[in-house]
């Protein structure tokens, strides 16, 4: 393959030096082109000519970790880039980062952990493919696919178990997230009176606690217990308009 210009954003001097020193050793299609230790410079390289075919790019820039998503949203959104973005972070535990930058266009995310950046992976990125990971963000997407698998299966054995229809798991889930009956009501997704729900809401009770058990159960309680059964998932709680 032939050369490819990249700039290197990464603000620790050592961490820099290191990646320098992979492309150097395991990278030669690399031409490196720039190297910035903080989005000014970074812009400053673009702005005064640079055309990169290739950034890697860090997240946790000066202690921010919002401003390398900044920089690859408004490097992908430019008129003609054409840029490619890997990411090469630090940043193992905060998955939601990873996500951020993944919708502002990036290509891949390769953890600073276990093998580190690897020649494969940049070829991979160059040759047009999009969600090049390396193995710890791999093991992470499989173990969240596995428990979102499971979650569902459990959802739907219990629906079925407890005969729970749309508009109950609608109701169950706006009244985990604070929602009064009047609130709800008020949906569009919910064509029902408070009082209507008041009776839907005594009918749960019935089908979700044992016979002895349903004296006295609550709100807070019959949503507890929903998520117990997997009727909703705390994890996934999301207002219908």
């Amino acid at each position: 393959m032939e050369k490819f210009k990249t700039i290197v954003v990464e603000d620790v001097s050592l961490e820099l030096k290191g990646t320098l020193s992979i492309i150097r050793n395991d990278i030669p299609e690399i031409e490196v082109i720039g190297t910035a230790q903080t989005e000014r410079e970074f812009w400053a390289l673009i702005d005064g000519g640079a055309c990169p075919d290739l950034v890697l790019l860090d997240l946790g820039l000066g202690g921010s970790t919002t401003v390398g998503v900044d920089i690859c949203r408004k490097l992908t959104q430019k008129e003609n880039s054409g840029v490619k973005v890997l990411v090469f972070t630090g940043e193992l535990l905060n998955e939601k980062l990873w996500a951020d930058v993944l919708d502002a266009g990036a290509h891949g995310i390769v953890l600073k952990t276990g093998e580190l950046l690897t020649r494969s992976e940049v070829m991979d990125v160059m040759s047009g493919k999009h969600y090049v990971f390396n193995e710890p963000v791999l093991e992470k997407l499989v173990e969240r696919f596995r428990k979102a698998v499971t979650d569902e299966k459990l959802q739907r054995s219990a629906s079925i178990e407890y005969e729970i229809d749309e508009y109950d798991e609608r109701f169950l889930r706006h009244l985990a997230l604070g929602y009064t009956k009047d609130m709800i009501s008020e949906l569009r997704t919910m064509p029902f009176s408070s009082k209507s729900l008041e009776k839907r809401q005594a009918d749960l009770v019935s089908r979700l606690f044992p016979e002895g058990e349903q004296r006295g159960v609550n709100v807070t309680r019959l949503v507890v217990r929903a998520i117990e059964l997997h009727i909703i998932d705390p994890s996934n709680l999301i207002a219908d308009e």
